[in-house]
C-alpha cells in the first residue's frame, strides 16, 4: 500500500536524508490557540500561502545527497485529488516528473502544520506555498550548480534531477545543492517559471492515488496491518450521557480469542487477537451491559421551532443602509434544512501503537496536529510524545468518526504497550455517534424598488456550531465516558470572512439596504460538526431561490437579472458562460419539466461556480430526473483540469442528494439511521443524466479552491427548477417527496 509503506519508512528516509537538519516546525514562542481552521500562529505575514506560518523552506522540500526530492505537505489527501495536484504544482517548478518526487502529508513529526484540511484551503494555502517553495528552491539549485560548473545559473538547463551547462557539462540536483543549508525562510518573492513553459500546471495528470483503488489493492487505514497488530471493538452507550453501572467483564475475558477487556468509567471496550473475536467480545459485552440515564432528543416534526427558541448569540454580519427604506414590492420565505449524516462508505477505524514512551497513531483525520493536542491532553502525554500519521480513510468530507476512533486506539493502546492495536467502529456505532450537520433556518424578506432592482435585503438564520474539531480533548466521544471525564470547550462560533452556519450568507449582488443576523447557537442537543461547505448549502439556495422570485416580481430573466445586480466582472463571466453552454436562451417549457440557475462563489473567497439544470418531475410518484446540468467554473489558475472536474462532478451529485433526499432519523430515543435502509441517500436511478463542466481558464491569478464550491449553487438550481416544474415553491428541505405529487 503506497502511502502506508511510505509511512512506516519514513524514519530510514530522516536518518539518510543529507539536508534534514534537527529543529522544530514550531519553536515554543511561534505557538498559539488554534483557530477555526487548526493553523497555528503567523510568523510572516508577508509569505505566500501557509509559508506564512512555516516560513522554512526545509518543512517542505528536502533533498538527499543522492538528488531524491521530498515533498512535504500538512494538507492530506481525502479522496479530492490534491496529493496529484500538490506534486504537479511542487514538480512543475523543480523541473521533475510527478513520479520523481516522494510526497509526505499529514504527519506531525515530518510535515508543516497546516491545521485541518478543509474549506477549500488545500490548494490556496499549501499548494501556494509549494508553488513558491519549490520555485525558490530551484533558483538554490541553478546558483549552487553555476558556481560548481564556474558559469552563470542563466546559462543551466535544470530538468528531472539534472543541471546542465552548455558546453555538456552536468551536475544532479544532491550536488548542486551540496553546502546549500535549505533551512532558511522563503523570500516574499519568487522566480516562478514563465506560464508558457509549464508542461504539469494546467494539464491532466493521472490521479496517484487511483490505481490502488480501482485495483482492491490495500489503500485506507481500514487495511492497515502492522506486525503483531491486535483488534479491538468498543462498546457505546446507547445515548449520549448514559452511565455504566455493569457488565459482565468476566465472562467476556473468556471468549477465545480475547486479551483484554478494557473498562474506564462508562468507558469499555475489548482487545483480541483477531477481528472477529473481538466483535464476538463487543456483542457479548452490549448484551450484558446496564446502563443509567442520558439525554432526550428534541422532537422530530418541530426541531427548527425548538431550534429558534433556543439560546442565541447574535452576530450581525452585515449593516448597510437603511432596510426599512419604502420599496415597491417585498416577499417573504422562510427555509428549513435537517440534520444531516456524512454517511461515510467505511465506518471510521484508527491504529495506535504504545511504545517506548511513545504514541504513534495513524489516523484519517483532517487534522493531524489538532488532533495530537486532543490526545496528548487525553493520554496527559506532552505532545512531542503524541505523533499522529494521516492514513487515508474510506469516506470523510468533515468531522465524522475518524476523530474519535483515534482516541479509541490510543486509549485502548495505552493498556496494551507494545502491539499495534487496529479499532473499527460499527456501521450503527458510526452513524449514532459522529458529529452531524446541524439543521438551519432561514428566514428572508426582500424587495424591489418601481425600477425592478432589489431595494432591501433582511437575512436571518439559525445554526448550531459547525466547527466541534479536536484540539480540546473534551471534543472526543471516548473522553465523555472515562472516570474522570473531559469537557469540550466552549462552541464558538466561525467567524466571517470565512464563516461557520452564516458561510456564504452574504450575497456578492448588489444591494443597497440590507441586515444579515447570524443567531448562533452555541448550545444544540444533536452532536453536530463539519460537514461539506457548511452553511454555504443553505444559505445560497435561500439567496438563489429568492433571486429567482424577485426576478419574476420584476418580470425579468432569472440570468440577466443576476447580471443586472452584480459588478465583479469574475462573478458574471462565470453567469455568462453556463447559460451560453446550456443554451439558457433556447430552452424550451415542457409540462412537468423546470429549468433552474444559480451562482455563488464558495466563502465569496474561492472559486465562482454557475449552475444551468434541466429536470423532470413525475407528477405520479414525485420522482425527480435531472435531465442535465451544465456547471461553468473559475478556480483561478487551474493545476489539474480532470481534478477540477471532478470534483465540481461530485459535489453536483452530492448536493443533489442532500437537497433532495438526504434526512437523519431520530426520535426522542435516540439516533434511528443506524443503517443504509434508515438514512435515504440519493441512488444510481436518479443520478444526473450528464453532466458537463465548463472551466475558465485564468493562467497566471492566484489557486482557488474548488472542493466545495458547487454544492450551494446545485442546491439553488435544483430548488429553482422544481419551482417551475411544479409550480410551487418548497422551501424544506429535503425538497423530493410525497409534496412534488400532483
Amino acid at each position: 500500500m503506497t502511502d502506508i509503506s511510505t509511512n512506516m519508512g519514513r524514519r530510514a528516509f530522516m536518518k539518510g536524508s543529507a539536508l534534514v537538519v534537527a529543529f522544530s516546525l514550531f519553536p515554543q514562542y511561534a505557538q498559539a490557540e488554534l483557530n477555526a481552521m487548526g493553523l497555528p500562529q503567523v510568523l510572516n505575514k508577508n509569505l505566500p500561502g501557509s509559508l506564512k506560518s512555516t516560513p522554512w523552506l526545509d518543512a517542505w522540500i528536502k533533498i538527499e545527497r543522492d538528488g531524491k526530492v521530498t515533498v512535504c505537505s500538512g494538507k492530506v489527501e481525502l479522496g479530492t485529488g490534491v496529493r496529484t495536484a500538490l506534486v504537479q504544482i511542487a514538480a512543475e517548478q523543480l523541473e521533475l516528473m510527478p513520479t520523481e518526487i516522494l510526497f509526505i502529508a499529514g504527519d506531525t513529526s515530518l510535515t508543516p502544520n497546516e491545521g485541518f484540511t478543509a474549506g477549500s484551503h488545500t490548494i490556496p494555502d499549501s499548494g501556494t506555498a509549494l508553488l513558491h517553495a519549490a520555485a525558490q528552491v530551484r533558483t538554490l539549485l541553478l546558483e549552487g550548480a553555476a558556481a560548481k560548473l564556474n558559469t552563470d545559473a542563466g546559462n543551466l538547463t535544470i530538468r528531472s534531477g539534472k543541471i546542465t551547462s552548455p558546453d555538456g557539462r552536468s551536475i544532479g540536483y544532491g550536488a548542486a545543492i551540496t553546502g546549500i543549508d535549505l533551512h532558511r525562510q522563503a523570500s516574499p518573492a519568487s522566480r516562478l517559471k514563465p506560464l508558457g513553459s509549464y508542461t504539469l500546471i494546467g494539464h491532466p495528470v493521472h490521479r496517484l492515488d487511483i490505481p490502488n483503488k480501482l485495483t482492491g489493492g490495500a489503500s485506507y487505514v481500514q487495511d492497515l496491518r502492522l506486525p503483531n497488530m491486535v483488534h479491538a471493538r468498543v462498546v457505546r452507550p446507547p445515548v449520549k450521557g448514559a452511565r455504566l453501572i455493569s457488565a459482565d467483564v468476566a465472562t467476556a475475558e473468556r471468549l477465545p480469542g480475547i486479551l483484554k477487556v478494557i473498562r474506564d468509567g462508562s468507558y469499555l471496550a475489548v482487545a483480541a487477537t483477531d477481528e472477529w473475536s473481538a466483535i464476538t467480545a463487543m456483542r457479548a459485552l452490549t448484551a450484558s451491559a446496564r446502563w443509567d440515564g442520558g439525554g432526550t432528543l428534541p422532537e422530530p416534526k418541530t426541531i427548527h421551532a425548538s431550534l429558534q427558541a433556543l439560546p442565541a448569540e447574535d452576530i450581525v454580519i452585515l449593516d448597510k443602509g437603511n432596510i426599512n427604506t419604502p420599496k415597491a414590492r417585498t416577499l417573504k420565505a422562510r427555509f428549513t434544512k435537517q440534520y444531516l449524516m456524512h454517511g461515510s462508505i467505511g465506518p471510521s477505524c484508527a491504529v495506535a501503537l504504545l511504545a517506548d514512551g511513545r504514541m504513534t497513531v495513524w489516523t484519517h483525520t483532517q487534522g493531524v496536529f489538532p488532533l495530537r493536542s486532543a490526545l496528548a491532553e487525553l493520554l496527559g502525554m506532552p505532545d512531542e510524545q503524541v505523533r499522529c500519521i494521516h492514513t487515508e480513510g474510506s469516506g470523510c468530507y468533515g468531522q465524522n468518526g475518524a476523530d474519535d476512533v483515534a482516541a479509541d486506539a490510543a486509549l485502548i493502546a495505552r493498556a496494551i504497550p507494545g502491539r499495534p492495536v487496529r479499532v473499527q467502529l460499527m456501521r450503527d456505532q458510526e452513524n449514532q455517534w459522529e458529529p452531524f450537520a446541524p439543521a438551519m433556518i432561514t428566514e428572508i424578506e426582500a424587495g424591489l424598488d418601481d425600477s425592478g432592482r432589489i431595494s432591501h435585503w433582511h437575512y436571518e438564520l439559525w445554526s448550531g456550531s459547525h466547527n466541534e474539531r479536536p484540539g480540546n480533548a473534551g471534543k472526543l466521544v471516548p473522553a465523555w465516558m472515562l472516570s474522570k471525564a473531559l469537557v469540550p470547550s466552549p462552541s464558538l462560533p466561525m467567524l466571517q470572512p470565512e464563516g461557520g452556519g452564516d458561510r456564504n450568507a452574504l450575497p456578492l449582488y448588489v444591494i443597497p439596504n440590507a441586515h444579515i443576523t447570524n443567531h448562533f447557537l452555541p448550545r444544540t442537543t444533536l452532536r453536530t460538526s463539519a460537514m461539506r461547505s457548511l452553511g454555504a448549502h443553505i444559505n445560497i439556495l435561500s439567496i438563489e431561490s429568492t433571486m429567482d422570485e424577485l426576478s419574476s416580481m420584476a418580470a425579468a430573466d432569472p440570468v440577466e437579472f443576476r447580471l443586472r445586480h452584480l459588478t465583479d466582472s469574475r462573478a458574471q463571466d462565470v453567469i455568462r458562460a453556463a447559460a451560453q453552454q446550456f443554451g439558457w436562451e433556447h430552452r424550451n417549457k415542457q409540462r412537468n419539466r423546470g429549468f433552474g440557475f444559480a451562482f455563488g462563489q464558495y466563502k465569496n473567497l474561492m472559486a465562482y461556480v454557475a449552475i444551468a439544470l434541466e429536470l423532470e418531475v413525475q407528477p405520479d410518484t414525485g420522482k425527480v430526473n435531472i435531465l442535465r446540468v451544465v456547471a461553468a467554473v473559475d478556480c483561478g489558475q487551474i493545476v489539474n483540469p480532470d481534478g477540477v472536474i471532478n470534483q465540481i462532478e461530485g459535489g453536483i451529485l452530492q448536493s443533489a442528494s442532500w437537497t433532495l433526499y438526504e434526512q437523519l432519523q431520530f426520535a426522542s430515543d435516540g439516533i434511528k439511521s443506524i443503517d443504509w435502509s434508515s438514512y435515504p441517500i440519493m441512488r444510481f436511478s436518479r443520478v444526473p443524466a450528464k453532466v458537463e463542466v465548463k472551466l475558465l481558464e485564468r493562467p497566471g491569478l492566484p489557486f482557488l479552491g474548488v472542493a466545495e464550491a458547487a454544492q450551494g449553487p446545485m442546491a439553488g438550481a435544483l430548488a429553482n427548477a422544481l419551482g417551475q416544474a411544479t409550480g410551487k415553491r418548497l422551501r424544506n428541505l429535503p425538497l423530493a417527496g410525497p409534496q412534488l405529487r400532483s
